[in-house]
């Protein structure tokens, strides 16, 4: 039968290495003793002997409550990753004859989405005969990104998809 699967660092039986250095439970160093003596030692304070540094030479194994041990890392990696802010890419749809009030409250939204740290991918759609004037599509997607160039960078510069232009945004 397989020994059981662990997670998180090696302790007591399950250090692989003959000798360890030791660190007891205040902090001191005991040098470097074997496994089966730090594993006697920690026992008689009532603490596991824990692997912090396996691939250090000779491995570093300090004396601590291997539960709680486990329970502080999990509630550190819980607050990592609640701080983490994951990216959006937002989309804003124009087309190139856009009016000037409509075309404010569309830049009104780019602004607030690159100051809440989202990219923004600004599409141009073109319809029928408006095909023939892509510059004008060209011309307002040049506005928007002259508009926001103090808090944006252009990370994909305006091309041509089919019957639409994108342009993508990112905040600096």
């Amino acid at each position: 039968m397989a020994p059981p699967v662990l997670s998180g660092p090696r302790f007591n039986q399950f250090i692989q290495s003959q000798k360890v250095r030791v660190i007891d439970e205040n902090g001191e160093n005991l040098g470097v003793m074997f496994t089966r003596e730090a594993i006697e030692q920690a026992a008689e304070v009532g603490l596991d002997l824990v692997e912090i540094s396996p691939n250090a030479d000779p491995p570093v194994a300090k004396f601590l409550d291997i539960g709680r041990y486990k329970y502080e890392a999990q509630k550190k990696a819980n607050e990592q990753r609640k701080k983490q802010k994951t990216q959006e890419i937002k989309e804003i749809k124009m087309r190139p004859n856009i009016d000037d009030h409509d075309y404010d409250v569309k830049m009104r939204k780019v602004v607030e989405f690159l100051e809440e740290g989202d990219k923004v991918k600004l599409t141009m759609r073109f319809r029928g005969r408006e095909m023939a004037h892509g510059q004008l599509g060209m011309a307002v997607l040049q506005r928007a990104s002259e508009q926001v160039a103090e808090i944006a960078k252009i990370e994909a510069h305006p091309r041509m998809e089919g019957r639409q232009m994108l342009m993508v945004l990112a905040p600096k």
